[in-house]
């Protein structure tokens, strides 16, 4: 291979290696026709495959989240998420998906906490390195992301993590190690700084990365990270997006100068044309996944979101009978988040929601109880229709003053327009529906976007205002941007021709970036919804409380405030707990939520952000179908003051301490000696285990785990070390190794552990060493529930 490449990049002149590492657009890795190198769309892909642009009719899959996917414990399971998730991008004709991300749950208060695995770096490492093997067999990219240390978003462009070098190899780095003893092609570095340096220019990506590990793939920036000319002679060998205007004519002229060697360049255009090979971009054909079909792929993710749920606390009541009535209450059950918001966003060809899943399977009685907040939806598709077309959606118009540059039918009434080439070129946009009523009463009909908004109603002007993003990261103003609208008292039927124009405000620099058709729908005032809900739990035989967070709350580009549930939630269960023993609480969030009702229902089942099945999942899991399979990859506290640590925003000269050191997660729980909520590794199933028999070869462990319930069911079998009186700082107990195991009702099955060398390593300043003498091996099912023990010598 590498003497192709030489004679390949031998080819090539100055300003077509320039070209080649900087992008060619937006989602986009520059090509060169005269050595057979195609242009690599690449997409986003946490929890999806969106493609380069975000169009809902180009759908993609929805999956769960990083953190759902990691309370799997489940690595097969992975490899064939991974499969799914190739046979998605092929079908997109993306080259490289932009994931995992792998950063560590440092604070539960990080607002991208859902998208990552855990708070553990040897499960995160695990789970991570089965998603790039498994992407990867199939000729597809995976990019870890985001190297290293971006833990948390509040001034994330600036912050500047301040870590001791142990701190960062065995916690931060160790997951990217694993990724790419996994074989990764591709990293992405991260926006923040590391001890003082951005990390796009940070020493840590020439070692250990490019050094010590022998990574030869490609290190793509984060999208605007790389900051000056100058750090072309450094470790980030792709700016994105592009074309990247510091690393064009800048970067030429800064080469010919001698500021920055063409050897950078060149070494760069090497791991892009070594890259290239690997996905089938140069003068060769991508790879083929065997195709999913929609059946397999939505029975796919609905397997992984069943086995991502967490049953936290069960008096019985799970799984459900047949009872005659059940209310299910809360605004998250027909409304509940199937995703975080930000990257890891998709749009999925269609979603079940609990209201949906549970109706088709229980009888079911639905009122929400609470109302989380006054932010309208995007119009539903069965309520609006394109009156240029007369199916349902919406028209929009692309605008160049009155000359029309193009027209498109809709079918979502939330559109994003960033990246959109007509939309880069238009001055103004027009998007408009006829609406038709179905519910009788008070609406809100308006807008979302940023720019000089418009609306008319049945051609009337009744809404003009320039509105500006509330905050400045442009992640929150595509994803949450500010929405205004006016009020109608309609009649159900009632139809109105809707208009909604949007012009950026040039003088502003901020582009189109979407534009939504939204409306509120009537609802029962605060205290009359409340009571109604309650009535409904008294009398139904069983109660079901659907409770999350919004997109306020949890997504890229902001921290969490707190950990509390959004509006009357916490209250609302209270009282149907007060009135129906059998209540079930379904937290619906990406991250841990406070619960101080946790002891007063029957059950408490954690779902994440489950995919676009959630509904048919739930109902999987509440009526036994299916096991709740997952445990928790972090720890839930019972309240946020007991957090050990918290801290996500940067002091006055942008520093981020990681003071606490290796000590996050469970480790700084167990340091700190309060019990949380539910500790780490925790969760219950449909049946119960016996552990026994603990022998240790080298470092491997067998464990017998007998199922002595009376159905079948899984179990995920952990491994922690310790070392009491140890010379080093050490974590009171940390992961070292699991094994996940299924039997049926009575089965003896063996869990076998492998305990990798590393986590007996510390790191030192002469490198990774193992201290002499035994270390304590526990077994059991959570890092607070260890029954069995072994010495390791």
């Amino acid at each position: 291979m590498n003497d192709v490449i030489d004679d390949l990049l031998a080819k090539l002149d100055l300003a077509a290696k320039v070209r080649l590492i900087s992008g060619s657009g937006v989602f986009r890795f520059a090509g060169d026709t005269g050595i057979g190198l195609a242009e690599m769309p690449v997409s986003d892909g946490p929890t999806g495959v969106r493609g380069e642009l975000w169009d809902e009719r180009d759908p993609s899959v929805s999956l769960p989240s990083g953190t759902a996917l990691a309370a799997t414990w489940d690595r097969a399971l992975l490899g064939r998420i991974g499969g799914l998730i190739a046979a998605e991008a092929r079908r997109k004709d993306v080259y490289a998906v932009l994931g995992p991300t792998m950063n560590l749950h440092r604070s539960p208060l990080g607002g991208r906490h859902f998208e990552c695995f855990s708070e553990d770096p040897m499960l995160t490492a695990e789970i991570a390195a089965a998603y790039v093997d498994a992407v990867q067999a199939h000729g597809v990219s995976a990019c870890p992301k985001h190297y290293v240390a971006n833990d948390s978003e509040t001034e994330r462009f600036t912050a500047d993590v301040i870590a001791d070098e142990r701190t960062l190899r065995e916690l931060y780095l160790y997951p990217f190690e694993r990724a790419v003893q996994a074989g990764t092609w591709m990293i992405m570095d991260s926006y923040n700084s590391v001890n003082g340096t951005t990390m796009t220019e940070n020493a840590l990506l020439d070692e250990p990365l490019k050094g010590e590990w022998g990574y030869d793939g490609v290190v793509v920036s984060d999208w605007t990270a790389v900051r000056s000319t100058g750090g072309a002679a450094k470790g980030t060998d792709i700016a994105m997006p592009g074309p990247w205007e510091l690393w064009g004519a800048p970067l030429v002229e800064a080469v010919r100068t001698g500021e920055v060697p063409e050897s950078a360049i060149d070494d760069k255009v090497r791991r892009i044309l070594r890259f290239a090979i690997r996905v089938g971009a140069l003068n060769g054909t991508p790879q083929q996944p065997p195709a999913f079909t929609d059946e397999a792929a939505q029975h796919l993710v609905r397997e992984a979101a069943a086995q991502a749920m967490v049953l936290a606390t069960n008096d019985g009541t799970l799984p459900l009978g047949k009872p005659a009535q059940v209310a299910l209450l809360g605004a998250a059950a027909a409304e509940p988040r199937f995703m975080g918001g930000g990257s890891a966003t998709v749009i999925p060809a269609h979603t079940t929601s609990p209201l949906e899943g549970l109706s088709a399977v229980l009888p079911v009685q639905y009122t929400p109880g609470v109302h989380l907040n006054d932010h309208m939806i995007a119009v539903p598709l069965a309520l609006v229709t394109d009156p240029e077309t007369g199916a349902p959606g919406l028209s929009l118009r692309y605008l160049d003053g009155d000359k029309v540059l193009d027209t498109e039918h809709r079918t979502a009434g939330g559109l994003m327009l960033f990246g959109n080439a007509n939309a880069m070129v238009a001055k103004s946009f027009e998007l408009r529906g006829t609406l038709r009523v179905d519910t009788a009463g008070e609406w809100r009909i308006g807008f979302a976007g940023v720019g000089k908004l418009r609306l008319d109603i049945d051609g009337e002007t009744v809404l003009t205002e320039t509105v500006m993003p509330d905050g400045a990261d442009p992640v929150e103003m595509l994803l949450n941007p500010p929405q205004r609208w006016v009020t109608r008292t309609l009649a159900e039927g009632d139809e109105l021709d809707v208009l909604i124009e949007l012009a950026p405000v040039l003088d502003s620099g901020l582009p189109a970036m979407g534009l939504t058709f939204a409306v509120g729908r009537p609802r029962r005032a605060a205290d009359e919804e409340f009571a109604a809900a309650v009535e409904l739990a008294r009398t139904s035989e069983v109660a079901v409380v659907v409770v999350g967070t919004t997109e306020q709350i949890e997504s890229e580009g902001f921290d969490r405030k707190d950990l509390r549930l959004p509006g009357r939630q916490d209250e609302l269960v209270a009282a149907v707990a007060a009135v129906n023993p059998r209540t079930i609480v379904v937290v619906n969030s990406g991250s841990p939520v406070e619960m101080p009702w946790r002891d007063d229902v029957a059950a408490v089942l954690l779902t994440w952000f489950p995919g676009q099945e959630f509904g048919s999942a739930l109902a999987d899991v509440l009526t036994g179908a299916a096991e709740p399979g997952g445990r928790l990859p972090t720890t839930w506290p019972k309240a946020l003051t007991d957090v050990p640590v918290v801290d996500t925003k940067p002091a006055a000269d942008n520093s981020l301490p990681y003071t606490e050191g290796i000590h996050i997660g469970y480790r700084a729980w167990l340091k700190s000696g309060v019990a949380p909520a539910y500790p780490f590794g925790h969760g219950l199933g449909y049946t119960t285990w016996e552990l026994s028999d603990v022998t240790v070869t080298g470092h491997t462990a067998t464990v017998t785990v007998r199922n002595t319930g009376d159905r079948t069911g899984r179990q995920v079998v952990q491994a922690y070390l310790s070392r009491p009186g140890s010379a080093v700082d050490r974590p009171v107990r940390w992961l070292s190794g699991f094994d996940l195991v299924e039997a049926a009702a009575g089965e003896t099955v063996t869990a076998t552990i492998d305990l990798p060398e590393r986590s007996f390593q510390h790191w030192t300043d002469q490198g990774w060493v193992v201290e002499p003498g035994a270390f304590t091996l526990h077994i059991g099912t959570s890092v607070a529930d260890l029954p069995l023990t072994a010495q390791i010598a």
